[in-house]
């Protein structure tokens, strides 16, 4: 038997994309696989191209699900509700819950200060927990 997924919110980020970048950057310290859903096309290129800038110091090597170094690529970005991709680290950036979440070790819900972003939020928490998933949240706000 194996562990349920551990499933974190992070909420009133001011950016979501900043914040999942921030996630995504130390998780890859940690040598952990990465996967993002985005299923938003502007979502997905915007993140693509924070992840090519951050850090600093260089970037973060990832590419879609659709490239042929997905496999081999320690972080990729879906777009898919039906993603075959896995990983340790899941960061949900989408409205609904990913459908793949649980081969995970663990999965990120990223929240922005946003009501409409909030309600879709909630929805997933009482999904999640209505499955009985353990949630944790932390609040981002006053955080940059």
């Amino acid at each position: 038997r194996y562990a349920m997924t551990r499933i974190d919110f992070y909420l009133n980020a001011k950016s979501k994309q900043q914040l999942a970048s921030r996630i995504v950057s130390k998780a890859f310290l940690q040598q952990m696989r990465i996967v993002i859903h985005a299923p938003e096309e502007n979502v997905a290129r915007d993140l693509d191209k924070l992840l090519w800038m951050a850090p600093s110091t260089g970037f973060l090597p990832h590419c879609t699900e659709s490239s042929r170094l997905a496999p081999d690529t320690p972080i990729v970005i879906v777009r898919t509700h039906d993603s075959h991709t896995n990983g340790q680290l899941l960061v949900n950036l989408g409205g609904e819950p990913p459908r793949f979440f649980s081969r995970f070790e663990r999965l990120i819900e990223i929240v922005s200060d946003d009501e409409a972003d909030k309600a879709a939020a909630r929805a997933r928490f009482r999904h999640y927990k209505d499955m009985g998933y353990s949630l944790q949240h932390h609040d981002m706000s006053g955080r940059s």
